[in-house]
């Protein structure tokens, strides 16, 4: 099978369709990884920027939150994330549907803290949306590179 490359009938070359030009190419778990930490944590560290940019004060007890403490919490916590993704696919029985109800769990218990801690609302919300937003880059990417099963 023969497929026209280049952009106008004339001159254009056939090149012979292989394998390897027409098999979706699949990104490595550790890549993809990889990347939703680092987009995640930039995501997180935007969300806290904004926040603060808007008047949010972001301080717990009166002692204020860096924004390089959202880039490296989100880091580390989603680098547990896709640990966790790594070693489901190697021991679960469905990798994908444990991986999504554990992320689901602690994405939840994640917010709690939020909920409990002395501050103001405004801080509450922009913690509570830094921690779904880090859910909403992570947790997708990992879990599209997980079998539905193993065995």
């Amino acid at each position: 099978m023969t497929s026209n490359v280049g952009s106008s009938g004339l001159g254009a070359v056939q090149a012979p369709m292989t394998a390897a030009t027409t098999a979706p190419r699949t990104v490595p778990m550790w890549r993809a990884g990889l990347f939703g930490c680092v987009a995640a944590a930039a995501a997180t560290t935007a969300v806290a920027a904004a926040g603060r940019g808007a008047g949010v004060p972001l301080e717990i007890d009166g002692e204020p939150i860096p924004l390089l403490g959202f880039t490296q919490l989100t880091l580390l916590f989603s680098a547990i994330g896709v640990l966790l993704a790594l070693a489901l696919r190697r021991w679960a029985a469905s990798p994908r549907r444990t991986f999504l109800a554990a992320t689901a769990v602690l994405t939840a218990l994640s917010i709690v803290p939020d909920l409990i801690v002395s501050a103001t609302v405004g801080t509450r919300l922009t913690l509570i949306a830094a921690h779904l937003v880090a859910a909403s880059i992570v947790i997708p990417l990992v879990a599209a590179r997980l079998p539905a099963r193993t065995r």
